[in-house]
């Protein structure tokens, strides 16, 4: 390491590492200028962005659920955060679902029927053919922007409706991504209450769909809902 003997003598005045005033030097009035001017308004203002970002996609560290119960689907079970729903799961136990929901989350999973009743009851009446709509708030921050612009457009087909992959495409103003569309579905975190089930392959088959019993599942939401269907 360089000792303080060997530096150049005004950038040791500079330091303050010698006695008398620093000598004007090209190099060291120019940090002086650089330390006194700071970051500018929109630089501090782009960080404070930034932060308020990272703050807003802060995950939570606990998430409640409960167990819908058996349904014409089978198991289901529904998680919440401190924002809303943000998770349905077609699971087969709730060890196996706690398990899933711990790794999608990240966080501790705690039942609740306190904090999770509103949405499984919601889900049971659903899936009971009780209720034709959600009032829920969902939790979207683990998305990307282009998944929640195709689940929220999923989300706007009006029950007993369907559309297809390219159909839904265009209406994000993504024609062609089609396919990209198809995976943006396929992973959706919160089935049923945003519907994917409703979106079609382009000749009117099913399509694919992840959850339990594939597309056998699909086909009982979207008899429940009253759609019309051209092929299974």
């Amino acid at each position: 390491m360089t000792s303080r003997q060997t530096l150049d003598p005004s950038v040791a005045a500079w330091l303050g590492d010698s006695p008398g005033p620093a000598s004007e030097d090209p190099l060291t009035s120019a940090l002086d200028r650089l330390y006194a001017s700071g970051p500018s308004a929109g630089e501090v203002e782009r960080a404070r962005n930034r932060v308020r970002k990272a703050l807003s996609g802060a995950q939570p560290a606990v998430v409640y659920y409960d167990a819908v119960g058996r349904t014409r689907v089978g198991p289901v079970f529904v998680a919440v955060s401190d924002r809303g729903v943000i998770a349905v799961e077609f699971a087969a136990s709730e060890a196996a679902f706690v398990r899933s929901l711990r790794a999608r989350t990240g966080a501790t999973p705690v039942r609740s029927r306190q904090q999770a009743g509103e949405a499984s009851r919601q889900l049971r009446e659903y899936l009971n053919g009780k209720r034709t709509r959600f009032a829920l708030p969902l939790d979207l921050r683990r998305m990307s922007d282009f998944q929640r612009s195709v689940l929220l457009a999923a989300a706007r087909i009006p029950r007993g409706q369907v559309t297809t992959y390219a159909q839904l495409a265009r209406r994000i103003g993504r024609p062609g991504a089609a396919r990209a569309v198809g995976q943006a579905l396929g992973h959706n975190p919160i089935p049923i209450i945003l519907p994917c089930h409703r979106v079609l392959a382009s000749d009117g088959s099913l399509g694919g769909y992840t959850a339990r019993d594939g597309v056998r599942t699909k086909a009982r939401l979207l008899r429940l809902e009253g759609a019309q269907l051209l092929a299974e």
